[in-house]
């Protein structure tokens, strides 16, 4: 039975885990993006948000915390710079996994994980649809035909007027 068994072991001991998760974390943040397996990116995701959470408050006990998750200064270094900023008003969320298909040598599932602030493309994509989109009405097709009949038959007869007028 599994009872209480809450997180995927990723067929590893626990200080292997540790250190995959450590490990993939600091490139995440370092590269923004990178490809792995679905199972690991779903791992990445559960052990990566409350780290990157923890960059919110600049304050000395929470550069020692996230530090001793990643060992790595350049990380918590661009962590706490570069990544802060761009999350600081988004509530959570922090990383998006887009499945990209199956690996060919051992047809695993493979993904990108990344953080959402830095799809350059998507979040250019997103700003042009926005300029771009038209706000319309909802209407029905049959007023829609009659607003022009009329406007159409209006027409004519404020022609034939305005001459009279100006004579």
């Amino acid at each position: 039975m599994r009872h209480n068994k809450k997180f995927n072991h990723l067929s590893r001991k626990s200080a292997h885990r540790d250190a995959l998760l450590s490990n993939m974390t600091s490139s995440l943040i370092l590269h923004k993006r990178i490809v792995t397996t679905l199972a690991k990116a779903k791992a990445l995701r559960v052990y990566a948000e409350p780290i990157i959470n923890r960059a919110k408050d600049d304050s000395t006990a929470s550069r020692r915390v996230v530090f001793s998750y990643l060992q790595n200064k350049e990380a918590v270094k661009e962590l706490f710079q570069n990544v802060a900023q761009k999350i600081a008003d988004r509530p959570g969320g922090y990383t998006r996994i887009l499945k990209l298909g199956n690996r060919l040598g051992d047809n695993a599932k493979t993904c990108f994980i990344e953080l959402v602030d830095y799809n350059e493309t998507l979040l250019a994509a997103k700003q042009q649809e926005g300029a771009a989109k038209k706000k319309t009405t909802r209407r029905s097709r049959r007023s829609g035909k009659k607003a022009e009949a009329t406007a159409a038959a209006e027409a004519p007869v404020a022609q034939e007027t305005a001459p009279e007028a100006a004579e």
